[in-house]
């Protein structure tokens, strides 16, 4: 079992356009189960994932159990989603809990100071100088977060205009250190959040429930909005950035069912 779970969660190109540079396709594993559910386990209400009652297990054989029945509820809906094949594509939930247990449970000061680094480039403190229509985008999107770090955390980050690097002060980096959650589901969910979308504090601000997640994503994008509104639209980058949403969804329904 253990070979199956690791064939299909490790060895396949996930990104739709790294697929293609490979050559076309993933080789899929046929559908080997009929359902999947879960059980609660013993512990503070956390439950496990089942394929027709076996345990399911992370590539490194440890149990694909969740912390929340909600959260696990979700995990084996993405299970029973799969059709004649199993697609890790399809399946990012899963994905991040095999992280969270396999990776950061292990290793959550390494991965809250990988978060910790993005303070110091942070995307929303860099800003066009121009044309007006987008240095207001960015405003609009941008500065409510930035209000509320300094109103929830007292962290005063400095806007640049242009792509310099500008050294950040240490209290404000400090500060929002502080604010990175220890849980390692609930740090490997704000991992994955800062990576996909630039910016360590718009997912702070959706793990405290500063900024409603759909408005966070459209956030991340302003210049690459702005962009296509110029130019038109790349197709291309758009189907890349609908693989990267499903990502941030998981990462958010991470943070939905262990608040």
């Amino acid at each position: 079992m253990r070979e199956i779970f690791t064939e299909i969660f490790e060895n396949q190109p996930l990104d739709p356009m790294e697929s293609a540079r490979r050559g076309g396709r993933p080789s899929l594993r046929k559908r080997f189960y009929e359902r999947a559910h879960v059980v609660e386990t013993d512990a503070g209400g956390g439950a496990q994932v089942l394929l027709d009652g076996k345990p399911v297990k992370t590539p490194a054989r440890q149990a694909l159990a969740a912390p929340t029945r909600q959260l696990a509820d979700a995990i084996a809906a993405e299970w029973d989603a799969q059709k004649d094949v199993i697609d890790p594509a399809s399946m990012p939930l899963t994905r991040l809990a095999n992280a969270a247990i396999d990776g950061v449970r292990n290793a959550r000061a390494p991965v809250a100071e990988e978060i910790a680094n993005y303070f110091g480039t942070d995307l929303l403190c860099y800003r066009a100088g121009a044309p007006a229509a987008l240095v207001n985008m960015q405003s609009a999107a941008w500065d409510p977060v930035l209000a509320w770090v300094r109103e929830q955390f007292g962290a005063r980050f400095v806007l640049v205009q242009g792509v310099v690097h500008v050294p950040q002060p240490r209290e404000a980096i400090d500060a929002m250190r502080a604010a990175i959650p220890e849980d390692a589901w609930r740090l490997a969910a704000v991992s994955s959040i800062t990576t996909l979308t630039g910016s360590a504090l718009l997912a702070l601000a959706v793990a405290y429930d500063a900024i409603e997640p759909g408005a966070a994503w459209d956030a991340a994008h302003v210049d690459e909005d702005w962009q296509m509104s110029q130019w038109g639209k790349d197709d291309l980058a758009l189907e890349r950035r609908a693989f990267r949403e499903a990502e941030f969804r998981a990462a958010v329904t991470v943070l939905r069912h262990t608040r």
